[in-house]
């Protein structure tokens, strides 16, 4: 006797660009199982190794790489991105071709894509996770938010992780009125719980994104940090086949932390050092955790999520090239991340999978 598989297979398709886009699927690959939906992965690089890492019982695909770059200087941001659009569009279409054998192939039921823009489909249920409805570039922000809003209407819905009312996370970039897109706000998406937990480390350094710029901060860091005098624990956000932990001076250095390793980390520290992108932004907040921020240079989207929390006063910052350890020393000056309570209703939000 066989026994059909009755779940709704949905495939889960993050962006490879730095971790926050996988890392921020993690809640919702969770939901899903625990809503009777059967999840499968399906991304590249990093992206696809950690989160199947995270799950290595569900079945994984890996997409077309969309090979992204950063420049070593950050003025050249932009230009790299033109350089890089014919690859890009080159890849999505390749994206889109494979998408579609896999809905074929794969009995697939439904899509979930955090900003892979060819990862849609007619013939299936398609959403597009993304915190920008407005994606700034500069003096070409209308031009891009024009393409990325173009991209996002072949979706049938986008989901925007954020609260809708004035206390939100994502400002500008996630409050652009809109029309002819269903948008619904889901609230902010983290992977970790906080948790009440005696302070282990006076100072979290946490990397992530892609190269060189990765590299680069965490030599900029960790030339600081060894001459400072508190606990450090040093997350170098690089996925390899195994963990590897070293220590140096006062410096307890990890290549990579699992999620659950992670979470009790930033619980156990006083202070966060990273990154200003999105998903680091609502993990913190998930935590309450105090912080400080380092944009990625020329990303213009982390420069003003990092600017927009420091002028409400929650968070200092400052840019790659100014950080030095007599930055911190005004942390008490600000409030720190305050967690949003928010309950998300995953069943009705799934119902679009049901044909509800």
């Amino acid at each position: 006797m066989f026994l059909l598989n009755l779940k709704k297979r949905i495939l889960i398709a993050p962006l490879n660009w730095g971790l926050g886009h996988a890392t921020r699927c993690i809640p919702i690959i969770k939901a899903l199982i625990a809503h009777q939906f059967e999840p499968v992965i399906a991304s590249d690089g990093d992206a696809l190794l950690l989160l199947q890492k995270e799950f290595p019982e569900l079945e994984s695909l890996e997409l077309p790489s969309y090979e992204i770059t950063y420049p070593k200087k950050g003025k050249r941001f932009k230009l790299k991105m033109l350089q890089s659009s014919p690859k890009m569009v080159k890849a999505i279409k390749a994206e889109k071709k494979v998408i579609a054998s896999i809905i074929e192939t794969h009995q697939i039921d439904g899509i979930i894509s955090d900003n892979r823009l060819g990862a849609h489909n007619k013939k299936v249920p398609c959403v597009f996770v993304t915190h920008q409805l407005q994606v700034l570039s500069g003096n070409t922000t209308w031009l891009s938010t024009k393409l990325h809003q173009k991209i996002i209407k072949r979706f049938h819905e986008c989901w925007v992780p954020d609260n809708l009312g004035d206390i939100n996370l994502s400002g500008k970039l996630g409050h652009t009125h809109v029309s002819e897109i269903p948008i619904k706000y889901i609230g902010p998406l983290s992977r970790f719980s906080k948790k009440e937990a005696p302070i282990k480390y006076d100072v979290m350094v946490l990397l992530s994104g892609p190269e060189p710029q990765r590299t680069i901060v965490e030599k900029i860091l960790f030339n600081e940090f060894k001459n400072y005098s508190g606990t450090v624990i040093f997350i170098r956000g690089t996925i390899d086949q195994e963990q590897i932990i070293s220590e140096e001076n006062n410096m307890i250095i990890y290549n990579f932390m699992t999620s659950s390793e992670l979470e009790s980390a930033i619980n156990e520290s006083r202070l966060i050092v990273s990154r200003s992108g999105y998903t680091t932004v609502m993990d913190l907040t998930k935590l309450s955790k105090t912080a400080f921020f380092i944009p990625t240079p020329g990303q213009f989207e982390q420069e003003y999520l990092a600017k927009r929390l420091t002028k409400l006063g929650y968070v200092p910052s400052c840019s790659q090239e100014a950080f030095n350890l007599e930055k911190l020393k005004n942390i008490s000056d600000y409030k720190g991340l305050e967690a949003m309570d928010y309950e998300l209703n995953y069943k009705k939000l799934f119902r679009l999978f049901e044909g509800k």
